[in-house]
């Protein structure tokens, strides 16, 4: 659970996340919408896969990143439990 948080503590790792929520996307089309290096890119989808927020696919050259929706419903659910009723 650490490590979903700490994936999850930073706004880049979340923007990331909003955009494979629109669809999967190789490493270089996330890297298009930021200002960052592609090895820093790498650096947090790497964060992202080791909290498995994210999949990856290599294809070739490419690997694709999709959202992993799995994890995203256990953490609602273990937050929904501190709702009160």
């Amino acid at each position: 659970m650490n490590a979903l948080f700490k994936a999850l503590n930073d706004p880049t790792r979340r923007a990331i996340l909003e955009l494979l929520r629109e669809q999967p996307r190789t490493a270089g089309e996330i890297a298009d919408y930021f200002q960052f290096s592609k090895p820093t890119i790498s650096h947090h989808l790497d964060l992202l896969r080791q909290a498995d927020l994210v999949s990856s696919d290599k294809q070739g050259q490419f690997v694709t990143y999709t959202l992993n929706m799995t994890v995203m419903d256990e953490l609602l659910g273990w937050l929904l439990q501190f709702q009160k009723s």
